[in-house]
């Protein structure tokens, strides 16, 4: 095998010995990315951009024997540089707002579905509109409570919403 200073002379004078380089030091190029930690992605970009630097550079080497701890260095500083370059991103999955804000859709489907259930429920007769109200904000009411509240008896709380329901079940279909 050619050592590396001919390899680097013959690349010089148009003899290319780039395969000789690349089969010589290939697993130490790539053996930095990877102590580094980074995903077998990034780890390519730095092998590739570490070999890249080598074609820029080969002229100007002084030391052929050297090449590996150029290589080395070269690969380090790359590593570095997307080590660096990933501390400044942010995932995506932390781009997701904290809060779940309804959507502008969620937003207009929700108001006209309100709107559509008060237009409703207004026109039922003030009885069920009162039933209705307090079966929807103060569910935790026994009918007893409801009963007394409304000033029926606690017998007919549960038929008298059951027919409340059905009405405005009945007015909301009409509004399609």
């Amino acid at each position: 095998m050619d050592s590396n200073t001919e390899v680097l002379l013959g690349w010089r004078s148009g003899v290319s010995g780039w395969d000789a380089l690349v089969d010589r030091y290939s697993r130490l190029v790539w053996s930095v990315p990877r102590s580094f930690r980074l995903s077998h992605a990034d780890a390519a970009d730095v092998y590739q951009c570490t070999w890249l630097c080598l074609a820029e550079q080969l002229t100007r080497i002084r030391q052929p024997e050297s090449l590996g701890a150029w290589l080395i260095r070269t690969a380090t500083r790359q590593s570095i540089a997307v080590v660096r370059a990933r501390g400044r991103e942010v995932p995506l999955d932390r781009w997701e707002p904290e809060s779940t804000l309804p959507t502008p859709e969620d937003v207009a489907v929700a108001g006209d579905r309100q709107r559509r259930l008060w237009t409703a429920l207004m026109t039922l007769n003030e009885r069920c509109q009162r039933l209705l109200c307090i079966a929807a904000h103060s569910p935790e009411l026994s009918y007893a409570q409801v009963a007394e509240a409304l000033g029926m008896k606690v017998t007919s709380v549960g038929q008298t919403r059951t027919r409340c329901l059905a009405a405005l079940r009945r007015k909301l279909e009409d509004q399609r």
